[in-house]
């Protein structure tokens, strides 16, 4: 049974990350290349991937002048992303320079931005230290508003802010991190929800990235979290 999770394939090589996403496959809807695989084997790890034919979130989350978001962004376009992460809080000339290259990198191929708008690391005391005063709901929906704006394709959010972001922005895709099967340690997120919790709230794609790959047997941990989903 296929679910809507994302898999993030967080590990070192492209070889474990070929075979890991081959192992979940029929489990799962695709797979999130981040900067660990970026920064290691490569922007070429995404195309491995999607020459598999896997739809493939780059998860670069971009955030720098325009023009060199709209190149990087037409870059990976070129390699085969299914989705590329851009940092809402870059503002709406560098969400559009994004959308814009990757339209022209992804050729006609179906490909969309994904807004990134407050880190699932991140709570009210962590937004006050960078600057930014007020909730992170609040902030989530300023960022979700200037995504739709922008062009982009959806957001990444938070569990507890899929009901911000269907408020202030209801026609986009909704990607949830943090997520944590019941029992499972949250590590380093401060906003974490179970898969079938995510779902009831709203959220189209899941991001699963330890309990999967971290598992003993991760082909058995995706069917189970499908399994779950498809019970809810």
């Amino acid at each position: 049974m296929t679910a809507p999770i994302l898999v993030a394939l967080d590990v070192p090589t492209a070889d474990e990350a070929v075979r890991l996403a081959r192992a979940v496959r029929p489990y799962v809807a695709g797979f999130k290349v981040g900067l660990e695989l970026l920064m290691g084997p490569g922007p070429a790890t995404v195309a491995a991937l999607a020459a598999d034919g896997s739809d493939v979130f780059a998860d670069a989350k971009l955030h720098d002048i325009p023009t060199t978001v709209e190149r990087a962004a037409a870059q990976l376009g070129r390699l085969g992303a299914r989705w590329v992460t851009v940092h809402a809080a870059g503002g709406l000339v560098q969400l559009e320079a994004a959308v814009a290259g990757l339209a022209a990198g992804a050729g006609g191929r179906t490909a969309g931005v994904l807004a990134v708008t407050v880190l699932t690391s991140f709570d009210d005391a962590a937004l006050a230290e960078v600057g930014v005063q007020g909730t992170t709901g609040r902030h989530t929906s300023r960022l979700a508003k200037l995504a739709r704006r922008s062009g982009a394709e959806g957001v990444v959010c938070a569990v507890r802010e899929l009901g911000v972001v269907a408020q202030a922005a209801p026609d986009l895709v909704k990607v949830t991190p943090g997520i944590r099967p019941a029992g499972n340690d949250p590590d380093d997120q401060k906003r974490v929800a179970t898969p079938a919790e995510a779902m009831a709230r709203g959220a189209d794609y899941l991001v699963v990235g330890r309990p999967i790959t971290r598992a003993s047997d991760p082909a058995a941990a995706a069917a189970a979290i499908a399994d779950e989903l498809g019970n809810a």
